[in-house]
């Protein structure tokens, strides 16, 4: 099946992550055993990651006219993603400071620099013509966020919204929203602090993360719930509105941009014709895979390798 083209709009940010036994306590120094500088920024990862997973992607972003700037353009481009939108401007290349755990945990700082430029007259409804999936996430300002959406919406596509880092959003941008992806604790937090279910709670006890979800405007909700998997909410689906996704299970060495990793799958097996829970079965294996290596677009799956492990 021929995929749909993939529009993702919003950041992309140089990380500087240092690597340590532990993450630091509140005024703690500790000694590091690894530094390095890759391509981040949750819009790019999930870019880098759709484009490694098969998919046609336009990426539209801001970054500095710096070597930042430069190091990120190159990777993208080197993924296979359209990167003709991607404007350069005078403000620094945004950043993002981590620290990983040997455990594979991870502490992140984003500063947004050159994505604080970009803007609703950015999404221009024209770079959206044609596009089947378009993905965003809130590294980048709401209204921009927003115009995306709507541009998206416009043209046809499926837009499938990343709420992270955590904001409340608009209802506009909620009806806007065909799929939502958050982890338990941003579902809790968008649902007004409602308690989810246990990680290993059975289907049937997230009826009410289903009706709660839907009255707020969102029939499709993707809930990751990090070594426990994943949970598809589908309140158009009566016969089935729950699916679990069981996890995928390796060895972490740096769990860094692994729901960007799964993110990009989801937006890629949509965009290819597939459910909302096969493609969620699929991203599942290929956030896995990313957080077997060190880093973020580097460390994304290629098709060949998640066909294997699946």
């Amino acid at each position: 099946m021929t995929s749909a083209r993939i529009v993702v709009a919003g950041s992309l940010n140089a990380d500087l992550t240092i690597y340590c036994e532990r993450l630091p306590s509140p005024g703690e120094t500790l000694h590091g055993s690894g530094f390095a500088v890759n391509p981040g920024g949750k819009s790019a990862n999930q870019a880098v990651s759709a484009a490694k997973l098969g998919g046609n992607v336009t990426l539209l972003g801001a970054v500095g006219e710096d070597p930042n700037g430069d190091m990120l353009v190159a990777s993208t481009a080197g993924a296979g993603v359209d990167v003709s939108h991607v404007r350069r401007v005078a403000e620094p290349t945004g950043v993002a400071v981590i620290s990983v755990e040997d455990s594979g945990e991870n502490s992140i700082i984003i500063n947004a620099g050159a994505n604080g430029t970009l803007s609703p007259a950015d999404m221009s409804p024209a770079v959206f013509v044609g596009a089947g999936v378009v993905c965003l996430c809130l590294e980048v300002s709401l209204d921009t966020v927003q115009a995306a959406a709507q541009a998206g919406h416009d043209a046809g596509a499926t837009v499938l919204l990343n709420l992270s880092p955590y904001a409340p959003v608009t209802e506009g941008l909620a009806r806007l929203t065909d799929v939502l992806l958050v982890n338990a604790h941003e579902a809790s937090q968008f649902l007004d602090g409602f308690h989810l279910p246990a990680p290993d709670a059975p289907v049937g006890a997230w009826a009410g993360a289903v009706e709660k979800f839907a009255s707020r405007g969102l029939n499709k909700v993707l809930v990751t719930l990090g070594a426990a998997g994943s949970v598809v909410l589908d309140s158009t689906n009566a016969a089935q509105p729950v699916a679990r996704i069981a996890p995928t299970r390796v060895d972490a060495v740096d769990t860094t941009g692994a729901g960007d990793a799964f993110t990009g799958g989801v937006a890629a097996r949509l965009a290819a014709g597939d459910t909302l829970v096969d493609a969620a079965h699929y991203a599942s294996v290929a956030a896995a895979l990313a957080a077997t290596k060190k880093g973020t677009q580097t460390a994304y799956p290629t098709v060949a390798e998640v066909a294997a492990r699946l």
